[in-house]
C-alpha cells in the first residue's frame, strides 16, 4: 500500500491520544492493581516532562526509545510519550534473558532504555554502548547516564517543567505532533523461539486500523469509563493494541496486572476489577474452567438435567451466568487470540450460549486479521476478515482443501528492520502477507486455521498432518494437562505432561497414570486416520517450556 493510497484518509493516530485526554482530564485512566491510579491529566503531565527530559536532551523524532518492564502505569505513560513526541518505540518482553534485551536494544539502534525493576537487576549497560541513558519506570529516576544534556535534563526537570508553564499545565496545552500514516511508530521484536528475532516495523497506519476497528466494532457495546483489565504483556501486539491502545483512547480506566500473573491473582482481579470486556490467550480462560467450572458441573445429576430439553435451557442460562461471574460478571464478551483454543472448552462455552470468541492477528499486522463479535462467530472459527483486510487461502478449493492464509491492507508492517531478504519472503510482489499459518475459509468468508505450516509433519505416503489437531484432541482427555505430538522413524509419538496435582487428589501412582494414558491412546486412535495414528506416549515431568505469548516451544522437542 503506497502513501497516496492512505494518506488524506487516515487522521492521525496521536490525535485520538490528544482527544482522549482533553475529553477525559478528570477521570481515572490507568492504575497499578493494588496500587496507584493516575487520571487522564496525571498522563498529561507525566508526559510532558518525559517530552521535555527528551527535547533538552536532544532526542530527535525518529530516534529510538526501548521500553522493558512488566506491565505497568508508567510504562503506558513511556509508551504514549514516545509517540506522541515522534520517537520509535521499541516494546521489549520482559520474559527475554538479559542477552536478548541487548541484541534487540543494540539492533534497533535505541537511543534511550526504560527499565522495570527486575529487569534493571538483569541487565549490562556496557554491553549496549549506544545507550544514551537508562530510565528507571517506577519513577523515571536516571538508571544511567552518558550525555550531559539528558542528565542536565533529569536534573533540572521541575525547573524546565515551570518554565514551560508558569501559570500551570491545563488541557490547553495538550498538543501532540501529528503523525504520518506511512511514518514508521514502533518495531515489534516477534518472540522469536530460534535464533534472533525479527524486528517487526508497524508504520501509524497499522496502529490506526486496528484502533479504528476496535472502536466501530467494540467501543459501541461498552459504556463509557468502564474498568478493563490488561493481562497480556503489552509488549506483546495482542495485548498493546486490544488490552492498551483500544480503552485507553476509548476512555477507558486500565487496571494492570504488574505481578506475575498467576491464575489465581487473575481470578481475584477479575472479580475486583470486573472488566467490560476480557481479551486472553486462551490458556488462562481453559485453566479457570477446567479448575472452578467443570468440578461443579460434570456431575450425573448436572449431566441428566442438561440432556432434559426443558430444563437444559433454564440450566445452561444458569451455568452460563455462573462461569461469567467467575471472569467478573460485567464482561461483554470474552476474547480469545493468541494460539489454539481448546475445542472441549469451546464446545462447553459455546454449548451454553456463553459470549464467547476467538480472533485472529499476527505481530505482522499490527495484530488484527479476523474477528467476529459473539452473536456471529462460528464455532471452530477465528472469525472474518476485519475492516481495512483482504484474507485469502493459496489452494485449489479454499473452503474444502487447506493452503496457506494470506492478508493484504492497512494493518500489514512496512517489513522486519534491517532484514530485506526475511521482508521479501513475508511480503510478496503484490503485497500479500504470508502468514505461514494453514487453513480454510467458508463462503461467508469465515477463517478456519488448521496449523503452521513449519509444525506440518508429512506421513508415510505423503499424507500432510497437522500435530495442532491431534494434540487438540489429546488434549481434551483425561489427566492431560498439555500436549506435543513428534514424528520418530516417521511413527508419531505424544508427549505429555499429566495432572498430577489431580492424580495426587485421586490417590493415582505412577502406573495408574501411564495405564490411562494407554486408554486415551487407544480412544483417540479410533478418532484417527491410520496415517496420523498415535504409536506412543511418553509422559513428562515438568511443563513444557513456552514463549511469553504461552505458546510450547515446539522446536526443543522435534
Amino acid at each position: 500500500m503506497s502513501q497516496t493510497d492512505t494518506k488524506g484518509r487516515i487522521p492521525s493516530f496521536n490525535s485520538y491520544i490528544e482527544k482522549v485526554i482533553v475529553d477525559n482530564w478528570d477521570k481515572d485512566a490507568l492504575t497499578d492493581y493494588k496500587g496507584a491510579t493516575l487520571q487522564f491529566k496525571d498522563v498529561a503531565r507525566k508526559i510532558e516532562k518525559l517530552h521535555i527530559t527528551f527535547e533538552n536532551g536532544n532526542i530527535k523524532p525518529g530516534d529510538k526509545i526501548a521500553i522493558c518492564g512488566r506491565n505497568s502505569s508508567h510504562w503506558a505513560v513511556a509508551y504514549l510519550a514516545t509517540l506522541t513526541y515522534g520517537a520509535v518505540a521499541v516494546p521489549i518482553l520482559h520474559e527475554f534473558n538479559a542477552e536478548q534485551i541487548h541484541n534487540i536494544v543494540n539492533h534497533s539502534e535505541a537511543k534511550l532504555l526504560f527499565v522495570g525493576d527486575v529487569v534493571a537487576t538483569m541487565i549490562t549497560p556496557d554491553a549496549m554502548p549506544d545507550l544514551e541513558a537508562i530510565f528507571y519506570l517506577p519513577d523515571f529516576s536516571l538508571v544511567i547516564s552518558r550525555a550531559e544534556q539528558i542528565t542536565y535534563a533529569r536534573e533540572h526537570l521541575n525547573e524546565l517543567y515551570g518554565k514551560k508553564f508558569p501559570k500551570y499545565f491545563r488541557k490547553e496545552h495538550v498538543s501532540y505532533r501529528m503523525d504520518d500514516p506511512e511514518e514508521l511508530a514502533l518495531i515489534n521484536y516477534t518472540s522469536g523461539t530460534t535464533g534472533f528475532s525479527k524486528g517487526v516495523m508497524l508504520p501509524y497506519r497499522a496502529l490506526w486500523s486496528n484502533l479504528d476497528f476496535c472502536l466501530t466494532y467494540l467501543g459501541d457495546k461498552l459504556k463509557k469509563n468502564s474498568n478493563m483489565l490488561c493481562i497480556l504483556p503489552m509488549a506483546h501486539m495482542y495485548g498493546m493494541a486490544v488490552e492498551f491502545i483500544f480503552p485507553f483512547c476509548h476512555g477507558h480506566h486500565i487496571f494492570f496486572l504488574s505481578r506475575l500473573p498467576s491464575p489465581a491473582v487473575i481470578a481475584e482481579a477479575f472479580t475486583e476489577v470486573k472488566p467490560a470486556v476480557i481479551i486472553s490467550v486462551p490458556l488462562i480462560i481453559e485453566k479457570i474452567i477446567r479448575k472452578k467450572v467443570f468440578p461443579k458441573i460434570q456431575t450425573n445429576t448436572m449431566r441428566l438435567l442438561l440432556n432434559m430439553p426443558l430444563v437444559s435451557k433454564r440450566i445452561k442460562q444458569r451455568i452460563s451466568e455462573e462461569v461469567l461471574k467467575a471472569f467478573g460478571g460485567n464482561a461483554y464478551e470474552v476474547i480469545i487470540g493468541g494460539a489454539a483454543f481448546n475445542q472441549e472448552v469451546e464446545e462447553f462455552l459455546t454449548g451454553i450460549e456463553f459470549p464467547v470468541t476467538v480472533g485472529y492477528g499476527t505481530t505482522e499486522c499490527a495484530p488484527l486479521i479476523c474477528y467476529s463479535d459473539y452473536h456471529d462467530f462460528i464455532p471452530g472459527s477465528c472469525g472474518r476478515p476485519v475492516s481495512n483486510m483482504e484474507v485469502k487461502i493459496l489452494s485449489k478449493d479454499p473452503a474444502n482443501i487447506s493452503g496457506e492464509i494470506v492478508t493484504r491492507g492497512m494493518n500489514v508492517m512496512l517489513g522486519y528492520y534491517k532484514n530485506p531478504e526475511a521482508t521479501k519472503e513475508a511480503i510478496d510482489e503484490d503485497g500479500w502477507y504470508h502468514t505461514g499459518d494453514i487453513g480454510v475459509m467458508d463462503a461467508e468468508g469465515n477463517v478456519f486455521i488448521k496449523g503452521r505450516i513449519k509444525n506440518m509433519l508429512l506421513g508415510s505416503s505423503g499424507q500432510n498432518i497437522y500435530p495442532e489437531e491431534i494434540e487438540d484432541a489429546l488434549n481434551s482427555m483425561m489427566m492431560v494437562t498439555e500436549s506435543v505430538v513428534v514424528q520418530r522413524n516417521e511413527k508419531l509419538t505424544a508427549l505429555v505432561y499429566p495432572d498430577y496435582d489431580e492424580a495426587k487428589q485421586m490417590g493415582l501412582d505412577q502406573n495408574d497414570i501411564v495405564e490411562i494414558m494407554e486408554q486415551n491412546r487407544q480412544k483417540l486412535n479410533t478418532t484417527l486416520p491410520a496415517y496420523s495414528k498415535i504409536t506412543a506416549i511418553e509422559l513428562r515431568e515438568s511443563e513444557f517450556e513456552k514463549t511469553p505469548k504461552k505458546s510450547i516451544k515446539r522446536y526443543l522437542y522435534q
